[in-house]
């Protein structure tokens, strides 16, 4: 299934895409509204999530009717892991690390398919990582890595969108990670069993049409089961938490001249067995206040 949190005519629940329709969930007891509670709900509201999409008298929107948020517009935790590509580590002219070395992205970061990122006022230091993120479907903690496939509800894709100045500032690199509209997620979340193997995925990401990133998920240091094994040793993870596998070299920052995003121009992350995630860049609009 490609699962979708989508809004049309100002109600926003969740569905799933089936070709160039969305199926809507609308009015269906046993499908929470949010991807969360779905998440949690466990086996029952995927199955009858199954049984609409199986029902060809189930209501099916135009896709291009509805506008399609963040598949998990708002996670309780979102946990992404720096330096878990090679090449990459090998551009930043860093060590390779001897445990998986995560940060926080707060989740007011998040925005879905075809919304804006904004370069903001206080830095022209913006970047990208086009990257393979994850979703936990269960309550976990102590997973064993043979056993963490099991705790995964779906895969999406993840724009890391940085601002570098602001990211070196501090060690936690929290503040560079987390500006507002710096979570590009989607364009949906897509079902284990429609992915195949995570770690051997096709992972692009351009810059208008010049083509930055070109790589592969098996090119991970530390895999998703290693990564979900090593942080529920520290904590319970939850439905609905968000983590993110690193990103592969081609970053701007790296580039000569630096290839920082302007306004005007639009990122584009492909993952194979998933789709594309595509944002554009506008200038920070005025604040609240």
């Amino acid at each position: 299934m490609k699962l979708v949190t989508f809004n049309h005519h100002q109600q926003t629940r969740i569905g799933a895409v089936v070709a160039d329709t969305v199926v809507d969930s609308l009015g269906q007891a046993q499908i929470p509204n949010d991807m969360i509670s779905f998440l949690s709900a466990g086996g029952c509201a995927s199955e009858a999530m199954q049984a609409l999409i199986d029902n060809d008298q189930s209501t099916r929107l135009p896709l291009a009717d509805v506008k399609l948020l963040a598949p998990v517009p708002r996670p309780g935790k979102y946990l992404a892991i720096s330096l878990n590509y090679a090449d990459h580590i090998a551009e930043t002219g860093k060590e390779r690390p001897e445990y998986p070395s995560f940060f926080s992205k707060h989740s007011s970061c998040i925005i879905g398919q075809g919304d804006a990122i904004h370069r903001p006022k206080v830095s022209d230091k913006l970047d990208y990582e086009g990257e393979l993120a994850f979703v936990i479907g269960q309550r976990c903690r102590h997973v064993p890595v043979e056993q963490a496939a099991q705790v995964i509800a779906g895969f999406t894709i993840a724009n890391d969108v940085s601002v570098r100045d602001w990211q070196i500032r501090s060690p936690t690199m929290v503040l560079g990670k987390s500006f507002d509209t710096c979570g590009p997620l989607g364009p949906w979340l897509v079902t284990p069993d429609e992915i195949g193997d995570p770690h051997n995925l096709t992972l692009k990401t351009w810059v208008d049409g010049e083509l930055r990133q070109d790589s592969n998920t098996r090119h991970m240091l530390f895999n998703c089961y290693e990564m979900i094994a090593y942080l529920s040793q520290a904590m319970t993870l939850e439905p609905g938490d968000v983590i993110s596998t690193g990103t592969p070299a081609g970053v701007g920052v790296k580039m000569t001249p630096r290839g920082y995003l302007k306004p005007g121009q639009t990122v584009r992350v492909a993952i194979e067995n998933i789709g594309m995630l595509s944002n554009p860049v506008i200038v920070e609009p005025d604040g609240l206040l």
